[in-house]
């Protein structure tokens, strides 16, 4: 393996730590004196954890009748709702991961790159924080916007996606 090299994702010497300015945009937003389009810029501006779990695959069973590990995979973590739409599972900081399972293997990617992943996956949302302290969801325009990298623009108190240019921003 000399001489290969395993290219650098942007977050070498990330400890975990959340983003000062997300956790202050969602403690606001679910407190009630911050807006959603403030939380919503801090999570698009921000790196975020994306749990990864093993899953298990196949099982070997031994002469005595004792069941082993054959194989597992690793797998990002979706979240059923309710209404039976799924979501993405992403996260601020490792407080907030190990709070929700204190064994998911942590991925820091950037909110773009969790919104692919959410659409890739057919999934309708990305859920921040879901164990709190405070959680937030991107869904609809705002994930398909994140998704292509469009910069988020505000519009009275709202916000609208502008893409670069005029064009689809793919």
């Amino acid at each position: 393996m000399i001489g290969r090299t395993i290219p650098d994702p942007g977050f070498s010497g990330d400890q975990g730590e959340p983003d000062t300015a997300l956790a202050a945009a969602l403690a606001a937003y679910a407190g009630g004196t911050g807006s959603q389009v403030d939380a919503l810029a801090a999570v698009r501006a921000s790196r975020l954890l994306v749990p990864v779990v093993a899953m298990l695959g196949e099982v070997e069973v031994d002469d005595q009748g004792l069941a082993h590990d054959k194989t597992s995979d690793m797998a990002t973590v979706l979240l059923q709702g309710a209404d039976g739409r799924m979501a993405l599972l992403a996260f601020s900081g490792m407080p907030a991961l190990q709070a929700w399972d204190a064994d998911a293997r942590p991925v820091p990617v950037t909110a773009r790159t969790a919104a692919q992943a959410a659409l890739q996956d057919r999934a309708a949302a990305i859920v921040v924080d879901v164990a709190g302290p405070a959680s937030f969801v991107v869904e609809g325009q705002d994930l398909e916007g994140l998704a292509r990298g469009w910069t988020l623009a505000r519009v009275g108190g709202r916000s609208a996606w502008v893409a670069p240019d005029g064009g689809t921003g793919e």
